[in-house]
């Protein structure tokens, strides 16, 4: 069963990690995807060719969503590319960590320019087009950090809490026009970032994990189906701890 058949995503960070399983889960739920990169135009090439052959049209755009006006420009781009724009991922995000003492001024700000002013600036850039509409869903990536906190990670947590705050306020502010606004927390995801930590490391994470593991970025994209397809029509404002229990 596909549940997303016929309708139109933007993912943004989507050529590598959680935002590239959500492109390529998606487009076998019969979504059409046009997914941002940053880096290397020939790999974010290859991944739409490949994620094409599910009969659904793929597109990426070299867009950084932490800029307001490549925000409106990608929007604009798509809607026109696509015909609508029923489903937004605001997927980008980068970490800088450090204890605050050592943290710079810069490295703050980029992780709050990053992290948090692109979901600003791409709920904004689709707002127009998904009010026409009188529907859409929102989901924004969190982390369990935002929640909960961490040491060195002042700047992504202060980040990823805005995000729920600001999802939670788009759901007030949008739902009357069926416009639905929900987060994702991810916990422990494996990615290639996750790999580098080392193996004593990784297991010291496992051992205050209920299921005892790490997640998948496909279980994370899953979760992004889920909230973007009619399944979850009666659900916004929340949060959604994709952890293994780690919050419990």
């Amino acid at each position: 069963m596909k549940l997303l058949e016929g309708k139109t995503a933007i993912i943004t960070g989507g050529s590598r990690g959680i935002g590239k399983s959500i492109v390529e889960i998606f487009a076998k739920h019969g979504a059409n995807v046009a997914f941002t990169y940053n880096s290397s135009a020939e790999s974010a090439k290859a991944i739409a060719a490949e994620v094409s052959k599910e009969g659904v049209k793929v597109k990426c755009y070299k867009s950084d969503a932490s800029n307001f006006d490549n925000a409106q420009n990608l929007a604009a781009a798509v809607h026109k590319e696509f015909g609508s724009i029923d489903i937004l991922i605001n997927n980008a995000g980068i970490t800088k960590d450090n204890l605050l003492m050592r943290m710079s001024e810069e490295d703050f700000d980029r992780v709050i320019q990053v992290n948090l002013k692109s979901v600003f600036n791409m709920t904004k850039a689709v707002q127009r087009v998904m009010l026409k509409q009188r529907k859409g869903s929102i989901i924004n990536m969190s982390s369990v950090i935002g929640l909960k906190g961490n040491a060195g990670q002042s700047n992504y947590a202060a980040s990823k809490a805005g995000v729920i705050g600001f999802t939670k306020s788009m759901a007030i502010e949008l739902g009357s026009r069926n416009i639905r606004s929900n987060a994702i927390a991810p916990g422990f995801i494996v990615t290639e970032m996750t790999e580098n930590l080392g193996e004593e490391t990784i297991k010291k994470y496992y051992e205050n994990i209920p299921l005892k593991r790490g997640g998948t970025p496909e279980e994370v994209a899953n979760t992004c189906v889920f909230l973007a397809s009619d399944m979850s029509a009666y659900i916004t404002g929340q949060v959604l701890n994709v952890d293994g229990g780690m919050l419990t």
